[in-house]
């Protein structure tokens, strides 16, 4: 599984009221462009085409549970998938999550697969989200 990695203006967003990330609509999106911890909003990052069963502004990913115990909040989300039909959906490396609720789209973090995947006709792939530990834990 890829590490998750935040970007820096998701900690301030949080503590401005940017995110209520147990009512949001989060999305995970796909990009062939190295995310930078220094993107802040949709528009800074290089989505793929949307093409073949891929859908500009990726997928939303639904919530699971969000909550807080002992003082570590975790949010769980079910996992998100993507399947090409009609053709390949566009090579990408990185998963991003962000929040389409806000307008400009605030990032909260990244999965990087190491290399560049292409999911071919007919296939999927499957962005998983950690079922005990969540896609983020704060603390």
């Amino acid at each position: 599984m890829a590490a998750f990695n935040k970007f820096n203006a998701f900690v301030a967003d949080v503590a401005n009221k940017v995110h209520n990330l147990g009512a949001d609509t989060l999305k995970v999106m796909l990009t062939n462009t190295a995310p930078v911890a220094t993107n802040a909003i949709k528009s800074d990052v290089t989505e793929i085409a949307a093409a073949n069963g891929y859908t500009a502004g990726g997928t939303q990913a639904t919530l699971v549970s969000s909550a807080q115990s002992g003082g570590t909040y975790t949010l769980k989300l079910n996992n998100v998938n993507f399947t090409a039909s009609g053709g390949s959906i566009a090579t990408f490396r990185y998963a991003v999550l962000y929040n389409s609720t806000p307008v400009a789209g605030n990032l909260i973090g990244w999965w990087d697969y190491g290399a560049g995947l292409t999911v071919t006709i007919g296939n999927s792939f499957q962005v998983q989200f950690d079922a005990t530990n969540g896609a983020l834990q704060l603390q």
